[in-house]
């Protein structure tokens, strides 16, 4: 069959499959916005009907659409230039049915070691939700207690009731996902886990929705203390807009944490437009360095890079795409710092107290606080320390030196921060330095 076209709209077959589509523009009432209308008539049995509001790759406007969806639509869909939104709706509400559809390890990098109290609080989780997670890892920052949490892309929720525990019946998590089947999964076990959790109302809520705009579910400014995110930001083509949105909702003071997929270079087109290397979070990687331009650029402290893993791909033709183009999963953790809390460096002293990390807190990659030692911090992690939720587990005062880090083996030399996840993979994999008898470094330095 072939295409044609009438006034306000456009119609066609999709090729190499029997399904058709139109597509009919109209007005709106919101400034900005058109209404669009796919509808996909297919062969196929049991087609579903779901929303989807996208930006339109050809256009730059943004539409709003509904489509009648039916299995094996997504490549040919990706084929004829359809939003790359559509495709992760399709790939992680029909495609993937458990983990173990994964092609990569890009989505199942496991991060720091589980503390009990979270590996606990996995245990209490609905296996049903556990097995329609498709994250990497586990992102869950320290301090909870009492917090207000966002998690973007939370899928079927299952660090959203993990979390739940840990904020406890006083604190409150919010889970927004773009995936209708998987918000439907989180939503139907709230009264099951509220009961196992013995709370007497939900601190959990499941929003269907987009993170770069969070408005549209209503979630206003300042009204988090955390946002957390799950190998889920690779899968929005405006970056910024994301990062600029968990500034917008978080309170002076709070923090993003989150893990994503990152790259060592600008990736090819051949790869930015590989259907499953999208689904499978590596073709909307980041190049690592522009984390710290838009974070800049947004508001937030320079990002502090917390863990690192490699990335591996053992699909032939998809190493083929790939070419020379290595891939990290990272956990970094950017602070709202008001302007106030912004001084010159300190010393500071961890007090303890941390559920988890009683004797010890490793921040990130930079900075491990003992209790009751004194560390020197740049004026950055200073003003981070003093504005955040951490403020009360530490002594902080003035003093110390800016630029550097005073930690590692060498007392009275500085070791420069860590901030490429690749270097971090290498020095790690790398021997340690060894102290000499006068209290020398060895050959790698410090």
């Amino acid at each position: 069959m072939g295409t044609a076209a009438v006034a306000g709209s456009r119609q066609g077959c999709v090729p190499g499959f029997e399904a058709c589509w139109e597509l009919t523009l109209g007005g709106s009432k919101e400034p900005g916005w058109s209404v669009a209308e796919l509808q996909l008539e297919a062969w196929l049995p049991r087609a579903r009907t779901a929303p989807l509001r996208t930006k339109s790759p050809r256009t730059r406007s943004t539409t709003r659409c509904r489509f009648r969806e039916c299995g094996g639509t997504t490549a040919q869909l990706a084929a004829v230039g359809w939003p790359l939104s559509f495709l992760c709706q399709d790939y992680y509400g029909r495609v993937l049915q458990k983990s173990q559809d994964l092609k990569t390890n890009a989505c199942i990098t496991p991060t720091r070691p589980v503390p009990k109290a979270v590996r606990d609080a996995l245990q209490r989780v609905h296996e049903e939700v556990v097995a329609r997670y498709y994250g990497c890892g586990l992102i869950i920052p320290e301090c909870l207690a009492s917090c207000r949490v966002l998690d973007l892309g939370s899928g079927s929720g299952r660090d959203c009731y993990m979390l739940s525990q840990l904020v406890g019946e006083q604190g409150h998590v919010t889970g927004i996902d773009m995936t209708e089947a998987q918000v439907e999964v989180a939503k139907k076990h709230i009264a099951y886990h509220m009961e196992k959790f013995g709370y007497q109302k939900p601190n959990v809520e499941f929003f269907q929705g987009y993170m770069e705009n969070l408005g549209d579910v209503g979630l206003t400014d300042e009204s988090y203390d955390i946002v957390i995110s799950n190998c889920v930001i690779n899968l929005a083509p405006d970056k910024r807009a994301v990062l600029q949105e968990a500034y917008r909702v978080l309170k002076p003071g709070g923090e993003m944490y989150f893990s994503d997929v990152y790259a060592n270079q600008h990736l090819s087109e051949a790869v930015r437009k590989h259907r499953v290397l999208w689904g499978e979070c590596l073709t909307g990687a980041l190049f690592w360095r522009d984390l710290y331009s838009i974070a800049k650029e947004v508001g937030f402290s320079p990002p502090c890079l917390v863990t690192a893993s490699p990335i591996t791909v053992s699909n032939k033709e998809l190493e083929r795409i790939i070419g020379d183009c290595c891939f990290v999963s990272a956990t970094y953790r950017l602070f709202k710092v008001p302007g106030s809390s912004r001084a010159g460096p300190g010393q500071v002293i961890y007090n303890g107290g941390i559920v988890g990390h009683e004797r010890e807190l490793v921040f990130d990659a930079n900075f491990t606080f003992k209790e009751g030692e004194v560390v020197d911090v740049d004026a950055e992690m200073a003003a981070i320390l003093r504005s955040s939720r951490f403020a009360e587990k530490f002594l902080i005062q003035a003093g110390g030196t800016d630029g550097a880090v005073a930690q590692g083996c060498c007392h009275g030399k500085m070791k420069e921060k860590i901030c490429d996840p690749f270097l971090l993979l290498q020095q790690r994999a790398a021997p340690a330095p060894a102290c000499g008898a006068a209290g020398t470094c060895g050959l790698q330095g410090c």
